[in-house]
């Protein structure tokens, strides 16, 4: 700091002491003029991208990938159908007290007639994608005067929850506007953790970058026009049609996802599977039988047996062969696994498979938010739905596009197996992986359900979407009716903070803010 502004200090801090008393231009002389008051809108776009892609414990237990059958005090959730905050809030926590704000803040600095129109659509279509995560977790949410309090006013410090299909057709407008305005002659935006100069997949000119998020954009299009295939199926083909011929990822080489180094960074979804007690985390018997049953490749890089499930870093040479992992029962206490008819104790924990925390649970795994792989798998159902052209021919070859993608993106995992192209093969002709027409709905959103391991809001999603895979109900208690969760419930400190729009909110979904009640496409 110079002398000279330490002496403005000094003169402000006298001034203060002799006006304490009156409160004459409060806001000027309680300004600091030397505060921060601007800031590169581009370093909250890649604060907002820096998020987390979120736990193991929530959605991927609802969807029975993934158990801890431990269900006293904080443990307690999903597993034993348990409506708590410890498991319902990481998605709305991660989301509006930074990424919103941040983006909203930077939406706002840019202003509608910036330069920066490539900044400025890159946020939008990244605070979309933020959305339609939150509205598809929660329902209705506030959004329209959601991350605005720096503007002031009760309407952004409380702001009320907007319906949730409205949110949907705003979403569909900002997602269609942001990509039409990318423009490849305008600027370059070097922070992007995706497609910057420093990204995941970097990129060195305006050009190229607006390609990526160009595809990105009307991916995120895509996803959000299947979601109406229950509710309003013609509307849900001319939102993919209108996405698909708008441009859509390709190749893996346009996959949206973080990177972790381990030092500066770290994975910290998979934290608690290395370093948090991890004889609480189990792999899910469904998911595993799926696997099992299939010979799937990526199976040896997902689950993995330890000497020790309590210590699973101290074995350096976990089994990983498919024949010898076996899933915890959905619903089964732990108090039951050590006996029979359950398969016991082992070391610290018990004789069941874990997530491979060497590989998809390392602490330097990548995040991946939307992926080709995905993609394709969603063009599979369109083709095969008859959304988009090219019939059951196209669905099958969007499908093994998809499931080749997914199985070849695991090279970018640490200590990955490298699967060979034959084998890629083999496990396509499968039985109960082969394409057919008559199966086609279940095959392909089976591997939506494999692909989206570690993208719990996805699993969740299209697994209430499509209604695949043909899961059996956790029936450990009758919380959910006998069936499964529909949507998180907001966090209790709403109705504290927020109480009105709280109460208005859950007056609007049904009048009950519970686990079963569903989003507005999510239709019976």
């Amino acid at each position: 700091m110079t002398m000279k502004k330490i002496k403005n200090l000094l003169l402000i801090s006298a001034a203060l002491l002799v006006f304490g008393g009156c409160d004459k231009d409060f806001v000027e002389i309680n300004t600091n003029p030397y505060a921060l008051t601007d800031i590169d809108p581009a370093l909250l776009f890649a604060g907002a991208q820096r998020t987390e892609l979120g736990g193991w414990e929530t959605e991927h237990t609802i969807v029975q990938q993934f158990v801890n059958p431990h269900n006293s005090g904080a443990t307690l959730g999903p597993n034993f159908n348990a409506d708590i905050d410890n498991f319902n809030n990481p998605k709305w926590n991660n989301s509006y007290p930074s990424d919103i704000k941040n983006m909203v803040q930077a939406i706002g600095i840019l202003g509608e007639n910036t330069d920066r129109v490539n900044l400025l659509s890159m946020l939008r279509i990244w605070k979309a994608q933020i959305f339609m995560e939150l509205a598809d977790t929660y329902g209705d949410i506030p959004y329209f005067n959601a991350g605005k309090a720096f503007l002031g006013g009760s309407e952004f410090f409380y702001p009320a929850y907007d319906d949730d299909a409205a949110i949907y057709a705003d979403l569909e407008q900002e997602l269609r506007q942001a990509v039409g305005a990318l423009n490849p002659n305008a600027d370059f935006v070097s922070a992007d953790l995706f497609f910057g100069s420093n990204g995941s997949i970097p990129t060195s000119s305006a050009s190229a970058q607006v390609e990526k998020w160009k595809k990105l954009g009307n991916s995120l299009l895509l996803r959000l026009g299947m979601r109406y295939s229950k509710l309003n199926p013609s509307k849900a083909q001319s939102i993919v049609s209108e996405a698909f011929s708008g441009g859509v990822m390709t190749s893996n080489a346009d996959n949206v996802y973080l990177e972790f180094d381990g030092t500066s960074y770290i994975n910290d979804g998979n934290n608690g599977l290395v370093n948090n007690n991890p004889y609480f985390y189990y792999a899910a018997e469904p998911f595993v039988n799926q696997l099992k049953s299939t010979g799937d490749p990526r199976g040896g890089m997902i689950l993995a047996t330890y000497a020790n499930p309590a210590n699973p870093l101290d074995d350096p040479n976990p089994d990983t062969d498919l024949a010898n992992q076996f899933g915890v029962p959905v619903g089964v206490l732990n108090t039951d696994l050590v006996n029979p008819p359950y398969r016991g104790a082992k070391g610290g924990g018990y004789d069941y498979s874990q997530m491979n925390v060497n590989v998809v649970a390392s602490l330097t795994a990548p995040d991946f938010w939307v992926t080709y792989s995905e993609v394709s798998l969603l063009l599979a159902e369109a083709a095969h739905r008859g959304w988009i052209a090219g019939g059951d021919a196209a669905a099958q070859q969007y499908y093994e596009n998809g499931i080749r993608a997914d199985i070849e993106r695991y090279a970018l995992y640490p200590n990955a197996t490298a699967v060979s192209g034959a084998e890629i093969d083999a496990y396509l002709a499968k039985p109960g992986v082969a394409y057919n027409s008559a199966d086609a709905l279940r095959l392909i959103n089976t591997q939506i359900w494999i692909t989206t391991l570690r993208n719990g809001t996805q699993a969740f999603s299209n697994f209430r979407r499509s209604g695949f895979p043909a899961l059996s109900p956790n029936l450990y208690n009758n919380l959910l009716n006998g069936g499964f969760v529909r949507r998180l419930s907001y966090p209790d400190y709403e109705l504290a903070q927020n109480r009105t729009n709280y109460l208005n909110a859950v007056a609007a979904i049904g009048g009950t803010d519970n686990l079963v009640t569903r989003v507005f496409w999510d239709v019976q």
